[in-house]
């Protein structure tokens, strides 16, 4: 079931994903070679708690960390560690922060130093293809209109799209029905209404778009071992059109 949110409880929200965005900015900062992803963990956390709130995905499904740090061909659910950022790498962010009973989520993918040329445009194209999807995010269109405006644009570029991992609906869960698919056709899936909320999250890769788990059970990687992307907005469909609730006003 699809739950609706009233203007109440997207105001709360908003108040969520500025706390998700805050942290997503102070983890932005110390990006560079030789930090460690645990190191991002803290400070993402740091900034989350003194907002008031929490770290939505600490303990979520026995995740141990208040963020997901995937690097290079790592997709997503990466698990913060010793390990360094070096040169030329790319660190995907995903956040999560629950505060007064409701939560906001997003991502961002960085780049450390100078990244190849087209690693720097499989990040572009990511962002990209994110935006193309909000701008579908309209009351009156089908889901779908999202799924293929992100494919499409992504697959243009060159890229391919994840399809084993999708965005969803958020509130006081931070998954909720209905499923966000990155590819589809702009007639199909539920009618776009006034109050739902969704996390439009792409997950694109340089190369094909099969992926697998980790040994260590929730790292999500490229089969090929090429590099992935990974961007993500908690997004309130509006009578006034689609509004970004984990951006900084």
């Amino acid at each position: 079931m699809i739950l609706l949110k009233s203007e109440r409880e997207v105001r709360y929200m908003r108040e969520a994903g500025m706390v998700v965005a805050l942290a997503l900015e102070a983890v932005g900062k110390v990006v560079e070679p030789g930090i460690t992803t645990q190191e991002l963990d803290r400070v993402a956390e740091k900034t989350i708690r003194e907002q008031g709130a929490k770290p939505a995905f600490k303990g979520l499904y026995g995740f141990p960390a208040s963020i997901c740090v995937s690097i290079n061909c790592e997709v997503v659910h990466g698990i913060p560690g010793s390990r360094k950022l070096a040169e030329g790498d790319i660190v995907s962010v995903d956040c999560g922060a629950t505060l007064g009973g409701f939560n906001g989520d997003s991502a961002v993918t960085f780049t450390v130093g100078t990244v190849a040329d087209e690693t720097q445009k499989l990040v572009d194209e990511t962002q990209n293809a994110l935006y193309k999807g909000i701008a579908e995010a309209v009351a009156g269109n089908k889901l779908g209109a999202i799924s293929e405006a992100i494919q499409k644009h992504a697959e243009q570029a060159g890229f391919s799209i994840v399809r084993e991992y999708v965005g969803h609906g958020i509130g006081r869960s931070v998954h909720e029905e209905p499923e966000v698919p990155n590819y589809g056709f702009a007639k199909r899936g539920p009618l776009l209404t006034e109050g739902m909320v969704l996390a439009i999250e792409p997950m694109v890769n340089l190369g094909l778009r099969s992926v697998k788990v980790a040994q260590d059970g929730w790292t999500v990687v490229t089969r090929d071992g090429k590099p992935s992307a990974h961007f993500e907005h908690t997004v309130a469909i509006t009578s006034n059109g689609p509004e970004i609730l984990t951006r900084l006003a």
